[in-house]
């Protein structure tokens, strides 16, 4: 429940101190643990040692010179040291320190042979405290044990000491810790909120207001400057959206008001509704109108998801001598071709429609000439369309492939074109895995446009190959 209640009703910069003070807790309880066990062997091996040195040195005047040649140094008494004994086989004290209890400090049965250092706390009438020892014979073949009691309870306490210490110092630490944090955190998040409320505030009908960027270059910099970037998209993506329903509209509205104005001729006056009027007039306006949304709807289906393309056995070279012929017959322009054998996978239909739509776009900016070249390059099929045209300034060049867009007047409608042309034949490349740009000619005035296909008809989305639909044929 207190978990629950952290994780939903906290701010994060509550929720963000609360995780650093438990962690830090946790790190303090870690390492003052650790501290004061590696603290405690520190002691424990240094007293361990200090009784160790003092044994051998009694043990080895022991041995040259009793109990009375041990020099009375060897019995002094410190932190270290707290109790020294020399004591015989039969149980009876000797030699020993100011402090040491009369009787042994452990019973010598119960030592065995050698020496035994650091022996685990045991109750003596000194206390419980920690006992090395070590036997050894005298020089009149006396057998003495040496006793030395260990300061293992200053150990202790020093050990408390530094325990409560650390016990003191953690809720500082921890406080100041969660403190700093929260207070972090919550500077960082001002700017945060600064932005969620400048993108609260902006609407569809004003896309130019932009986040504001804090001056430190941190992560919520790169925040505040990708979501400006993305506003950004967001208001081209809005213009483009705006000027193409506007240019849709446009174009809709000149065949249509021709096809009403004709039948409101024809209501007032019925004897001129006849086959002239309608072969002349109302069909055309029609097919124009059928063939703009049709357009339309191929682009709006390429921008919903990629165009589906059926992989056929295609020899383009046939799709473009096709094309070429039908040129020929319906203009007066001169047309070469140097068409050479190119098969691929893709759609017959679509792949038909790119080089109907180039051209014509190429015919209707040809000054007298049209060159149609169609060859194998590699693992590419290469289409290239020229015309001796005016010819694309290089920064038109991306420009020609966006949806209703006429450079000049030679771009008319009255020229038959809507604008959409180039922009289709790009969707239907990229369906197909290819590309299409716009190349200067290698000689003189006019415009090249090259398309290249992979010739195994791989897509770029990976998708599996699907029907075109009929409005796109």
């Amino acid at each position: 429940m207190a978990r629950k209640f952290v994780s939903r009703s906290w701010g994060i910069s509550a929720r963000s101190a609360f995780v650093v003070a438990t962690v830090v807790f946790l790190a303090l309880g870690v390492a003052g643990a650790g501290l004061a066990a590696s603290l405690y062997r520190t002691m424990l091996s240094g007293i361990d040692s200090a009784a160790a040195g003092r044994v051998s040195e009694i043990a080895a005047q022991l041995r040259s010179s009793g109990p009375a040649g041990v020099e009375d140094r060897l019995f002094d008494t410190d932190e270290r040291i707290v109790a020294v004994q020399v004591v015989t086989e039969s149980g009876v004290v000797v030699r020993d320190s100011a402090s040491a209890p009369d009787a042994p400090l452990i019973p010598v049965s119960a030592l065995g042979e050698g020496s035994q250092i650091g022996m685990p706390e045991q109750t003596t009438p000194f206390g419980r405290i920690r006992i090395s020892a070590q036997s050894v014979d005298g020089p009149g073949g006396d057998h003495y044990t040496v006793l030395v009691g260990e300061g293992s309870a200053a150990i202790a306490s020093t050990i408390r000491a530094v325990i409560l210490a650390l016990a003191l110092a953690a809720p500082v630490v921890v406080a100041v810790s969660a403190t700093a944090t929260y207070l972090l955190v919550r500077r960082s998040l001002k700017s945060v909120d600064e932005i969620r409320t400048r993108v609260a505030d902006i609407t569809t009908s004003d896309l130019t207001e932009r986040v504001p960027v804090p001056d430190r270059n941190d992560e919520i910099s790169a925040l505040a400057i990708t979501m400006n970037e993305m506003l950004a998209r967001i208001e081209a993506g809005h213009a483009a959206q705006q000027r193409f329903v506007g240019d849709a509209s446009h174009e809709l509205r000149s065949p249509l008001t021709t096809i009403i104005s004709a039948l409101e001729v024809a209501s007032a006056h019925p004897e001129l509704l006849n086959a002239e009027l309608a072969a002349g007039t109302l069909i055309p306006e029609a097919q124009r109108m059928k063939a703009l949304i049709d357009d339309l709807l191929l682009l709006a289906r390429a921008d919903e998801r990629k165009l589906g393309v059926r992989l056929d056995d295609v020899d383009v070279d046939d799709l473009a001598a096709a094309e070429v012929d039908r040129l020929r017959r319906e203009t007066g322009i001169e047309v070469r071709a140097d068409i050479r054998p190119a098969r691929l996978s893709g759609d017959a239909p679509a792949l038909t429609r790119v080089l109907r739509n180039l051209l014509d776009n190429a015919a209707r900016h040809a000054v007298s000439r049209v060159d149609v070249a169609v060859r194998r390059a590699g693992d590419v099929v290469v289409v290239t369309v020229a015309d001796d045209g005016p010819g694309i300034a290089p920064a038109d060049r991306e420009r020609v492939f966006d949806r209703f867009v006429r450079l000049d007047a030679d771009r008319s409608r009255s020229a038959g074109g809507t604008g959409l042309g180039l922009a289709i034949v790009r969707e239907i490349a990229a369906a197909h895995g290819g590309s299409v740009t716009v190349e200067d000619p290698s000689g003189g005035s006019g415009t090249v446009v090259r398309v290249q296909l992979p010739f195994r008809g791989e897509r770029a989305d990976g998708a599996s190959s699907a029907k075109l639909p009929e409005s796109s044929r």
